[in-house]
């Protein structure tokens, strides 16, 4: 069976505001887990089963030993062909915003790795490499790459502690990393766990941008266009089954508002709002071969 068509060169060259949604299937080929997938299971717990503040609440060293470790592999992670292709789209294409989730944290220093601009990047799920106090009336938050970002918590060499069955020595609370400011709290991940809303102000600068609102995604909105277009020419879905709220509404918003999309993932559901519909685009397999097959050959066309 041949291939579907990916999006024509004439489409991509005249789109003028392209919505994109990644999630975690984008940087699996990177070598990092997806919380759906096998090799998402840490010490015989899922991705998600340690992903909320219940957890880190009765067992913060060991919510902390799987960040740590997370961390570690996604310092040592690089961008795949699929960071690469998009990132080479939004340079070329001022109008690409890139909205990420589901587990976005994994994504968002895999795409700036690869060149895409940071302003043209929403974050909906956090950081991983932020930290911020538990007590939100603190509130503090800081950037932190270090690694391990405590003593305590430095992964021995040679092995893998995402097994069971290495040993680890216990972790006292007092060996954990604490919070600079207040000093009477431990710091978390600045990641959204499950249970936690996305932050309103990541949502609203979503929701500008599909008004019409010139936004810089990393900073502040700049003034709004004197004539807003409100059309979004084409929506990219890669990487995720786009079923997490709010990002799977914007699927239903950008088809309003004129988009074609094209969903690239190892799976596309066949019902809900990300179902495929007349004159989209659906590559079931992975993104990191589909995307630049789809991608390239404009870019290159144009000698990007």
């Amino acid at each position: 069976m041949q291939p579907p068509t990916p999006p024509s060169q004439e489409l991509l060259d005249s789109s003028t505001r392209i919505l994109a949604l990644f999630g975690a299937g984008l940087s699996a080929a990177s070598g990092l887990p997806t919380y759906r997938s096998p090799s998402s299971f840490w010490r015989a717990y899922s991705g998600a089963q340690l992903a909320t503040f219940q957890k880190f609440s009765g067992g913060p060293a060991l919510v902390w030993r799987y960040y740590e470790w997370s961390r570690a592999k996604a310092l040592a992670a690089a961008p795949n062909e699929a960071h690469v292709a998009l990132a080479r789209l939004a340079r070329v294409n001022g109008g690409l915003v890139a909205v990420n989730q589901n587990a976005g944290w994994w994504v968002v220093r895999l795409c700036k790795r690869a060149g895409h601009p940071a302003t043209q990047i929403v974050d909906f799920h956090g950081l991983l490499f932020r930290v911020r106090c538990v007590d939100d009336v603190c509130g503090y938050e800081v950037e932190d790459f270090t690694c391990p970002i405590t003593p305590a918590l430095a992964l021995p060499s040679g092995v893998d502690v995402a097994g069971a069955s290495v040993p680890l020595p216990d972790i006292g609370v007092d060996e954990l990393p604490h919070c600079p400011k207040c000093e009477s709290n431990l710091l978390r991940p600045a990641v959204l766990w499950f249970g936690e809303g996305v932050p309103e102000d990541r949502e609203e600068k979503v929701e500008k941008w599909l008004q019409g609102k010139l936004i810089d995604f990393e900073t502040e909105e700049t003034a709004a266009t004197e004539d807003r277009v409100t059309d979004v020419d084409l929506m990219l879905v890669v990487g995720t089954s786009a079923v997490v709220y709010p990002a799977v509404v914007y699927i239903a918003k950008a088809r309003e508002r004129g988009a074609r999309v094209a969903f690239f993932n190892m799976e596309v559901k066949s019902a809900g709002i990300a179902r495929p519909e007349a004159g989209d685009w659906s590559f079931v397999g992975d993104a990191t071969v589909l995307v630049p097959q789809a991608l390239e050959p404009f870019l290159n066309s144009i000698g990007q």
